[in-house]
């Protein structure tokens, strides 16, 4: 049992993070205290890497990004993956919780409902479209970038790094992964190229 002192500030925590409770009391589990962090960070405007092991919960957090931008109208989300596979998955299960008329999928050969305010994508396709100046890009609030250790890829790091490095400023971006083995590091960088990390 939590003593007095902790139930005060968790309840002070829970206050100054209206969404962070609103979303963490809609899941079927207990958010661990690493994924309450990062939701909360995020709750107060910044990007978060969250480095923890595989089955630890990691995604959650980029739920709670797409969470946040479904709050505002107009504002947007895109879920990055490296994989078209794991590009797929991922845009099954958020068709299951927000509805295919929300989200969308764009792969190398695949294009569904492109415009929607949650879009799911390899990362090369969003690399794409910063190059284009895509429209889709109005309204972006949040980039997941799901296994960012390909940062660490000789052959595909460049996407993910260009990708890092061009997002505009104004974009929260979320990185997950459960290998990156210099995760200080990493963050570190990615506060000094991203800002407020």
């Amino acid at each position: 049992m939590s003593s007095p002192a902790e139930r005060y500030a968790s309840a002070q925590a829970a206050a100054q993070h209206p969404q962070t409770r609103q979303f963490a009391a809609a899941q079927r589990f207990a958010l661990d205290p690493f994924q309450l962090d990062a939701c909360q960070a995020l709750e107060r405007g910044r990007s978060v890497l969250v480095a923890a092991p595989t089955g630890a919960g990691k995604t959650i957090v980029g739920e709670f990004a797409i969470h946040l931008a479904m709050q505002t109208a107009g504002d947007k989300a895109f879920y990055t993956t490296p994989m078209k596979a794991l590009s797929n998955q991922k845009f099954r299960e958020l068709v299951d919780v927000y509805g295919a008329d929300e989200v969308g999928l764009l792969t190398g050969d695949t294009n569904i409902n492109g415009n929607a305010r949650i879009v799911v994508m390899t990362t090369e396709v969003l690399r794409n479209m910063l190059y284009a100046g895509s429209d889709s890009l109005r309204g972006l609030r949040y980039v997941v970038m799901d296994e960012v250790h390909y940062l660490a890829d000789r052959f595909r790091g460049p996407v993910w790094e260009e990708v890092i490095l061009h997002l505009p400023q104004e974009v929260r971006l979320i990185s997950l992964s459960a290998t990156v083995s210099n995760a200080e590091e990493f963050g570190d960088w990615l506060d000094t190229v991203r800002g407020d990390t």
